[in-house]
This record gives C-alpha cells, structure tokens and sequence, in this order.
C-alpha cells in the first residue's frame, strides 16, 4: 500500500521541465500567476474572497477561547499563553513560486491544532531513528519505570498508532485536565466523568488531552525536548525563520536525565501549541508536498507520510494527527480526492495539493463552506501547468 501511495503520489505531480523550485532560507521568489499557469484576475477572486470570510469571533483571543470551547466545556481556564491574533491572512504557492498573498502572512499568530501535525512528524522522525521500532507497539513499553501515563488497565491496550490517530481513549487525568473535558459527552454535566469507554483503535475521538499524553510520551522517547528536535531536524533545515515558539504549559514541566523540560501541547485549546507565522506554515507544508524531501535531502521518511495520510478503520476522512483526508471528495468536493490538510481552530489550514502542485496556507477563515469555496475558486483559476 505504502509503495502504491508514493507511485500515485509522484504520478499526480504536473510535469515540470526543470528540478522543483525550493525557497530559500531569508527569501521567497514569487511569480506572476500567469507565468505558474493561473488567470490572474480569478487568483485575485480567490485571494478577495478568503480576506472577506474572515472568522466574525473576536481577535482578542481570551475571548474568542471563552466563548468558542468555554462555551460548552468545565475547566476551560487557559494554562499556557495566548495572543491576539491577527487579520484573515495567507498565501499560495504554485510549484513552490508566491502566487498570491493576503492579510499579515509575516505575523506569528497561533495555529492551534495545526500543531498536531508537527508534533506526529517529531514522532515520525523518533520512528526513522529507530527509536520507536513499530507504530504498532504499545505505548506503555517505552515509558521509564516512574511514568504512569499507560499503567491504568485500560490504557495498557494503547499502541503508538491509537495515539497518532486519535483513536487511544487514553483515560486520566493530564496537567489538571481530565480526557473528558475536552468535548464531553452526556445528557447532563454529572454524566461527563462517567463516559463510555471504547478499545483503543476502535473510536475516533478528537481530544487535545490525549494528544497532550502522545506529547509527553514522546518526550520521554526523545529524552529532549521536541521543540529542540522539530528545529534541528526539520525546521532549520527547511530555512523557517527564527520566530516560530511551540510551548506547553505553565505545569507541564518534568524532570528527564536531571533536566527541567516543557512538555509541549498539541493545541491551543487551553493556551500554548504553536505560534508561527504563514511563510513558515507554507514551508512546511511544501515539505510534505515534495514527499518529505527539500533540495537534495530527505527529511522525512516517505513511508512516514504515507501511513500518516492513509485513514484508520475508526475514520475514513483522518489519518495520523492532523491530516484531514479528502476521502471520496467527502471533506472538500472543490478539491482532488488525493488533496489534504492540515487543521486548525480559527481556522487555520495548510492545504496541500500533489494534483496541481500547490500549497496554500488559510487563516481565520470562517466555518461552513468558505474553505471548499476559497479551494474551489483558487483551483478555477488554473489555466495550464505553467513553469
């Protein structure tokens, strides 16, 4: 299956006449839209119509948290920072040249569960290093002897691929958060604690404290903190800049090999995850673009990037965290089946296109349809393969 992905997947490219384009470290070449195969008058619709979708929720961020998971969940206090955030901005890229640009893409804003993404490629790079020998391997026997995070009976059961997948329903309690407040189930606030527990790989559920337990396992694989891996082996070597912060929270320090680290989160759902800015996101989504390579380097396994983008039994539409799957054009109808993103409260998206060889990276736009229409708009300005 993995070796049919990759075949697809470079057989989807556009042929281009010369070695891909990758951007360097202080600078991004651009290109007129015509000259990448694109009209550029329905370009510019596409770039007007994202600026005028913007979300309608506040950008002060205490309150936009407050009244969108506050709304509906106990213990909704943040414990790691927040920001701001800024305008409706992004930019897309065709065969790796700027095509369009909107907003503020310079601004570093959070990204919310975008993060997700980074934090499984950190594992993905603990799995190409040997460290993690099998996916399919119970989480539990990778922790030291004074880790508890998978002694309780039912966590025992979780493997590696439960956690990457969503599909863990990891019980306990994490950094003062309990798994069942993040969306909870029940007819009244009395039956939340008392949820229904499924086998783990057998129920998807989307839940930032158990993506917050697969942070502090991979710590405790990594024995340094993944801030510290995703810049060595991946963000440095894709020429990110130096404004991008991944944080956890105020509580969410241990003690590995006598040193202090910050476990990071996963998500800005309680404060913390990333904080990065667009050119960054683009970069970075252009990486798994080209397969998980830039210039003359592999970063990424690509077998790596072809078990995250395969779904899991539990979830057709969701693969490893958080690539969303456009499974049957279920997801995006605009968009080709093979496209993927990469998702974000706000929202926050880095759309990744093999087909027509584009990255687009979307933020704050609203809910509903607006991100199928913006894709859907952007792709109807496609006028040939261009150069």
């Amino acid at each position: 299956m993995e070796a049919a992905f990759a075949r697809k997947a470079i057989a989807a490219r556009p042929q281009q006449s010369a070695a891909p384009y990758f951007p360097e470290r202080m600078g991004w070449q651009h290109r007129r839209p015509e000259e990448a195969g694109m009209d550029a008058a329905k370009l510019d619709d596409a770039r007007k119509f994202a600026m005028a979708s913007e979300n309608s929720a506040s950008r002060n961020m205490q309150i936009f948290l407050a009244t969108t998971f506050g709304a509906h969940e106990p213990l909704d206090t943040p414990i790691g920072p927040i920001q701001d955030r800024g305008p409706a901005s992004g930019l897309i890229t065709r065969h790796g040249y700027i095509v369009a640009e909107w907003g503020e893409p310079g601004r570093v804003d959070m990204t919310f569960s975008v993060t997700k993404t980074f934090l499984t490629t950190v594992i993905g790079l603990a799995w190409q290093r040997g460290l993690i020998r099998d996916v399919n391997d119970y989480a539990r026997d990778y922790m030291p002897a004074d880790v508890d995070l998978f002694e309780a009976p039912h966590n025992q059961k979780i493997k590696w691929d439960d956690l990457l997948r969503q599909t863990s329903d990891w019980q306990g309690s994490l950094w003062g958060k309990p798994d069942w407040v993040d969306r909870p189930e029940g007819a009244t606030p009395a039956d939340w604690p008392n949820r229904k527990l499924w086998d783990p790989g057998t129920h998807y559920k989307y839940n930032d404290v158990r993506v917050n337990v697969m942070a502090l396992a991979a710590l405790e694989v990594w024995r340094r903190p993944l801030q510290q891996v995703l810049r060595e082996e991946v963000m440095e070597r894709i020429g990110a800049s130096s404004t991008w912060r991944w944080y956890g929270y105020d509580n969410s320090w241990v003690e590995i090999d006598g040193q202090k680290m910050q476990s990071v989160t996963g998500g800005g759902h309680w404060g913390g995850g990333m904080f990065i800015n667009a050119y960054d996101m683009a970069r970075f989504g252009y990486l798994f673009l080209r397969g998980g390579v830039w210039g003359a380097n592999r970063i990424i396994s690509e077998k790596w990037i072809a078990m995250a983008r395969t779904p899991g039994p539990a979830n057709q539409e969701y693969g490893f965290a958080n690539w969303f799957l456009n499974t049957n054009r279920k997801a995006w109808p605009a968009a080709p089946a093979s496209a993927v993103c990469f998702e974000g409260n706000g929202a926050n998206i880095i759309y990744i296109d093999t087909e027509n060889d584009i990255v687009a990276v979307v933020r704050w736009i609203r809910g509903g349809t607006a991100l199928n229409d913006f894709i859907g708009k952007m792709l109807g300005s496609i006028t040939g393969a261009g150069n």
